[in-house]
């Protein structure tokens, strides 16, 4: 992280007075790396996607067919990790180091028995997910291998999460972001050398892709224990065994906060992929080309929104430290630059998509079938992302307040009451264009509500009751 980021959070910490132009400089000077990291995942997920999509329709509709239950395999860790996160983005914003230094303590312990036990269920449901989902023959066998390999992944995706989430919540992004990158840069070698020279196909991608995620987790894991000044606990090691077992052992008040900030990003994980997987079982009788073009079109789509996510990952820091440091105003100031922020960014990308769809979808795919109705929904989908640019950034919003109750029940709402019943009920007459149209139609109504608690709601109440600007 620059000097001058570390500066402007100090004021934040401090009780200093910021102009507009100082939070606006600080929000841009967390979020670029964020969002350079975001953008080299989608770029490794094209490079994925094309070299997969080069093997045939049969390997992308395999990938397709479980990418929305690797969603829900990938999710909850990463719903997981932000019950701790945001309690680190609180005592960093209060100047509490070594509380900070316990969350990270005790939250290392509960996220890898969670993880074991989440790796265990994995496993035992991998042989029958692609069935379940309706597909058949070898699109549902390489998509089992796949599956598979993926839920081998889930230990050190969680330590990779946690390391992230903890060293962006104390104000580091520039670690989490390089790692990521490296992630991405390894996955396209090992890829390549799996599926290409070593002719392992579809099981070679997730191969390849499980081996730079080692690597990237390792690095993360060593920052984050050794290198952050705010978090490092690598100093434990000089203490007598009684007096870490003291650190380490998870507190009732921090597994209640915690699971209070979690549970409900867990359940509206678990629902909102449900909805996915239950979009993917409606796409799978529209056939081969269909599940291939949804699954494809999803991957393209994710060049506008993850800059989005890059910028809520800033929000909930900023958000999560200005509470920390109880400064309400700042806090809302914070909140609506970097939604309008993210709005305006995810519409230029929205132009983008539209008029380079074409482009887009032929590099993930040399079937002209797959490239022309994949063209044809990422035409659609472009006009709602100013909205949904809105939802994605205003949940940042509430979870560095960890208030995530409300937001995610309203997303649950959002999916099944809005996106299922349109999906179920256009896909039959317009095909996949149906679905697609019903997605747009759904990231509207949950931007226009999101916004509608940001102004109206109130989100930040329960977390202080008194506030220094």
């Amino acid at each position: 992280m620059s000097s001058s980021s570390d500066r402007l959070l100090e004021l934040v910490r401090s009780g200093g007075r910021m102009s507009v132009r100082q939070q606006l400089t600080l929000l841009l000077l967390l979020s670029i790396p964020s969002v350079l990291s975001q953008l080299s995942s989608i770029i490794m997920e094209y490079i994925d996607a094309a070299m997969v999509g080069h093997l045939g329709a049969e390997s992308s509709a395999a990938i397709g067919l479980v990418a929305s239950s690797l969603w829900l395999m990938f999710g909850l860790p990463m719903a997981f990790t932000n019950g701790f996160a945001v309690q680190v983005a609180h005592r960093v914003g209060a100047k509490d180091d070594d509380g900070a230094r316990d969350v990270v303590r005790q939250s290392i312990i509960v996220a890898l028995l969670f993880s074991f036990v989440h790796t265990a269920l994995c496993l035992l449901i991998c042989p029958y997910v692609p069935y379940w989902l309706g597909g058949t023959g070898k699109v549902a066998e390489m998509a089992k291998d796949y599956f598979f390999v993926f839920a081998l992944m889930l230990p050190m995706f969680q330590l990779h999460s946690l390391s992230c989430a903890m060293l962006r919540c104390a104000g580091d992004m520039k670690v989490p972001s390089m790692v990521n990158i490296l992630i991405c840069v390894l996955d396209v070698v090992f890829n390549y050398v799996f599926i290409y020279i070593l002719e392992m196909g579809v099981w070679g991608a997730a191969w390849g892709s499980w081996v730079a995620e080692l690597i990237g987790t390792l690095i993360a894991f060593y920052f984050l224990i050794c290198r952050n000044p705010k978090l490092r606990i690598i100093d434990d090691l000089k203490s007598r065994f009684r007096e870490i077992a003291h650190h380490y052992m998870p507190t009732r008040t921090m597994l209640r906060t915690a699971s209070g900030i979690s549970a409900p990003l867990m359940s509206e994980r678990i629902v909102l992929c449900g909805a996915q997987i239950m979009v993917t079982m409606i796409v799978a009788p529209l056939g081969t080309v269909a599940i291939a073009a949804n699954a494809l079109a999803v991957t393209a789509e994710s060049l506008c929104y993850m800059p989005g996510f890059g910028i809520g990952d800033a929000a909930t820091t900023l958000v999560g430290q200005a509470i920390g440091a109880k400064r309400r105003k700042l806090t809302h100031w914070f909140a609506w630059i970097s939604v309008g922020l993210g709005m305006v960014v995810m519409s230029l990308m929205g132009v983008v998509m539209y008029f380079g769809a074409p482009v887009m979808m032929g590099v993930l795919s040399p079937v002209q079938e797959i490239i022309s109705l994949g063209t044809e929904v990422l035409r659609i989908e472009a006009w709602a992302e100013p909205m949904f640019a809105a939802a994605i950034v205003s949940y940042g919003v509430f979870m560095g307040a960890g208030n995530t109750l409300p937001p995610c029940l309203m997303e649950m709402c959002s999916m099944w009451c809005v996106r299922i019943v349109l999906a179920w009920w256009l896909a039959p007459i317009y095909g996949l264009t149906g679905v697609w149209i019903a997605m747009c139609i759904e990231l509207c109504f949950r931007g226009m509500i999101f916004l509608l608690r940001l102004y109206f709601g109130k989100w930040d109440k329960k977390l202080y009751e008194t506030v220094s600007d």
